[in-house]
């Protein structure tokens, strides 16, 4: 078990966090964390990212790359989403050949693990020895390391690194990032992940980062049908929605889905999207997967799965996750 650490950038990548000990006082040793890394210098030398996925988080996550002077690559699966990343200045590839040529670190954020793993059968030829891959995508634990080995095989390595914050998240860089994968990956992954976040945590071997995530959209999801209750059980007993999030704010019920979606909710407001209802329904299915494999007892995601297709059913699927108020509200 690895104790709470802050470590230098350059000490993460040599940290081994199994050689770390529990707390002398048998306190619960802490996650190992691996904090932003020192501001580069003009003699450092920046890998060369490529960048794939240039969806909601996509885009706004490659122009902080940018931002922060990493040579940057970008390629994406609709030719329409390459037009605006070109016309923002960004270098589109025109292959995943090519992108793999130019590139040390691949970075993954893509819909699904479909999407992952088509992506990375036409990518895994062009690999070589050395690469880093580092999957933003949230995907099934499974996939993951199906992906990883395959990867291996080649010479490369691969860090799951799944995140939360939402757009607005990637957009500010405040993300946090749940990473699975070697101790040296990740602390190599985390210069290239710092632009984007405010937290990095290794949660284990490859993988784990992906387990991390789908117990984060329990969370997420439970918590957004409860606040659509909330606003909704205000209304109908004459109380102002729109003071929920404020007056509940340092209480024991805050979260930050609350200050976000509460009031979004009370003022019908689903633009812009920010968590789409097919997002969170597809994490909400590896919930449900890996609590079957892993014989965990889920009833409160069950439930929140069941209304959450529901509502997507209702044709809701590309809506922001705060249309969920719909399910109880504005039925004439």
């Amino acid at each position: 078990m690895a104790a709470s650490l802050r470590i230098p950038r350059s000490d993460a990548a040599i940290f081994n966090s199994s050689h770390c000990p529990a707390a002398l006082d048998g306190t619960p040793a802490r996650p190992l964390e691996f904090p932003p890394p020192h501001p580069a210098s003009e003699t450092s030398i920046m890998e060369r990212i490529g960048f794939i996925g240039l969806g909601l988080m996509g885009l706004p996550l490659c122009r902080r790359l940018q931002a922060a002077g990493f040579p940057l690559s970008v390629w994406n699966r609709s030719p329409d989403k390459l037009q605006q990343a070109g016309a923002e200045g960004l270098h589109v590839s025109a292959s995943l050949t090519e992108l793999a040529e130019r590139s040390d670190i691949l970075m993954l954020c893509v819909a699904d693990a479909a999407a992952v793993q088509a992506v990375f059968s036409q990518l895994q030829s062009s690999l070589r020895s050395g690469q880093l891959i580092i999957d933003l995508s949230s995907i099934d634990p499974d996939t993951t390391r199906r992906c990883a080995e395959r990867a291996k095989q080649q010479g490369a390595s691969w860090v799951d690194a799944p995140v939360s914050g939402g757009v607005n998240g990637a957009t500010q860089g405040t993300l946090v990032v749940m990473a699975g994968g070697r101790t040296q990956d990740i602390g190599r992954a985390s210069q290239a992940l710092q632009p984007l976040s405010q937290r990095i945590t290794r949660m284990g071997e490859v993988g784990s980062g992906q387990v991390s995530k789908i117990c984060n959209q329990l969370i997420v999801a439970a918590n957004a049908m409860l606040i659509a209750e909330a606003v909704a059980l205000a209304e109908n007993n004459g109380v102002d929605a729109s003071l929920l999030a404020p007056a509940l704010a340092g209480g024991f019920a805050d979260s930050l889905p609350l200050q976000i979606l509460a009031p979004r909710m009370a003022a019908r407001q689903a633009e812009p999207v920010q968590w789409k209802v097919a997002t969170l329904l597809k994490d909400l299915d590896n919930a449900g997967q890996l609590s079957k494999q892993s014989q965990s007892a889920t009833p409160l995601a069950a439930l929140a799965s069941q209304l959450m297709r529901l509502h997507a059913a209702q044709g809701h699927s590309n809506a922001d996750l705060s249309s969920v108020i719909h399910l109880y509200q504005d039925k004439e």
